[in-house]
């Protein structure tokens, strides 16, 4: 049995709420973490991914909720029936980036579980479905596409683009989830779900330093700024390191490494964001000169027209360095999110519910932020809003990320506070 947990006559856990979610916390921290670096690779459809998996049913399964996985491999655990509609869903995701921090994710998933656990310590009476989901492959680390699950839930991944999928293994995406026990041929739009939801509140550690500025463990998203992923594919000529002429090269590092000085520079000047984090180089060999260098540009900003301004300055920037230089080039937007503005009704409802329960005693603040998450991409389908809890450090996607214990549970009391304001009046 689960620490935290102790069964009633009738074999259902009654969870201690104080308990459940550092009990859950200390279950999970294990799983995918790299003993070398200290971060997680919790890759979608690999061995950690599927251990994730198994930990989210056990967690449902001991609270006795109905669990089932979509079409699309996202998991749900249902209190209520779930095809009575209007039901108030929360939850994240369990995968990570490469080497990714503890919280990203998993945090808004155990905080769904101990809020509920935190609701039925008060005894509260549900009078609306309430749902804890795990959206699949949020992050994109193993396929390049963040929020799969989800984009193909909404509509907004076609079957046809998800089967293009591959990752740098060359394994397609239907073939991972075949051989993690999934079935590729149901997946696609799921609006009959959807459209059961009423409510989809998501609770996030801040991946920021806003909150700790202000002093504040907990915030409410007011929007996610619009960003994407651009392939900027340098393509020049393969030759020996040690006998070519620095006169004779055509080497498409270089002009790869100009462009991401121009990517700082051009961000700077517009007040955005642009970052090449991801880089692949062919032939790749200590004494070859590259003839192939991709990288990938991820840009973000407060609004369309700076976004557009800083990758279209970015872009026409490596075209002069290229043509100088003899590369060719070419530029792929592989994936973008436009501004999402949560629903301003249900966002003034989480403020109304959390008004004067904080630690402050003043209102909860309002927040914008550059990261995307599930809750952006369900913002077309269903009203969402989201929570943010304090980062310290201001570090995010790294094994520095953090969130002290009591601004995790204040989140938690927060979550619980927003569902039983939604999903028991």
């Amino acid at each position: 049995m689960p620490t935290g947990a102790s069964a009633t006559s009738s074999g259902t856990q009654q969870w201690r709420s104080g308990d459940s979610f550092l009990s859950m916390w200390r279950e999970l921290a294990p799983v995918g973490r790299h003993p070398d670096s200290g971060g997680y690779r919790r890759y979608a459809w690999s061995a950690a991914d599927l251990d994730c998996r198994a930990w989210f049913r056990t967690q449902a399964e001991a609270r006795g909720l109905t669990y089932e996985v979509d079409r699309n491999g996202n998991q749900w655990a249902w209190l209520g029936d779930p095809l009575a509609g209007d039901a108030v869903v929360t939850g994240s995701h369990l995968d990570s980036v490469p080497d990714g921090g503890a919280f990203d994710g998993p945090l808004g998933v155990v905080s769904s579980f101990a809020a509920l656990d935190e609701l039925r310590s008060r005894g509260a009476a549900f009078t609306r479905p309430l749902a804890i989901t795990n959206f699949g492959d949020e992050e994109g680390a193993r396929f390049g596409l963040a929020c799969v699950g989800s984009r193909l839930a909404a509509g907004q991944l076609t079957v046809a683009d998800a089967h293009r999928l591959r990752d740098a293994d060359g394994i397609a995406l239907p073939a991972a989830m075949e051989s993690a026990g999934y079935d590729p041929d149901t997946i696609g739009p799921d609006p009959e779900r959807l459209a059961r939801i009423g409510a989809f509140v998501e609770l996030h550690v801040e991946q920021g330093r806003a909150l700790d500025l202000t002093g504040d463990p907990v915030g409410i998203a007011s929007a996610i700024w619009p960003h994407g992923r651009w392939r900027f594919d340098f393509r020049g000529e393969a030759n020996h390191a040690g006998t070519t002429r620095l006169a004779d090269r055509r080497d498409p590092m270089l002009t790869y490494a100009e462009t991401v000085l121009a990517a700082r520079r051009e961000a700077e000047l517009t007040g955005a964001l642009a970052t090449f984090g991801k880089i692949a180089v062919e032939p790749n060999g200590v004494n070859a000169i590259p003839s192939l260098v991709r990288g990938w540009l991820d840009s973000r900003a407060a609004d369309q027209a700076t976004l557009d301004a800083v990758v279209t300055g970015i872009e026409r920037a490596a075209r002069t360095y290229a043509d100088r230089a003899g590369i060719d080039l070419d530029v792929v937007r592989e994936s973008f999110t436009p501004v999402v503005e949560f629903e301003h009704a249900l966002r003034d409802e989480l403020a109304r519910i959390l008004e004067g329960t904080g630690d402050t005693g003043r209102p909860v603040p309002v927040l914008g932020t550059g990261a995307g998450h599930d809750a952006g991409i369900l913002s077309a389908s269903v009203p969402t809003a989201m929570l943010f809890v304090r980062n310290p450090t201001g570090i995010s996607h790294s094994p520095a990320e953090h969130a002290a214990e009591d601004d995790c549970t204040a989140g938690v009391r927060a979550l619980a506070d927003v569902l039983e304001g939604l999903a028991c009046s």
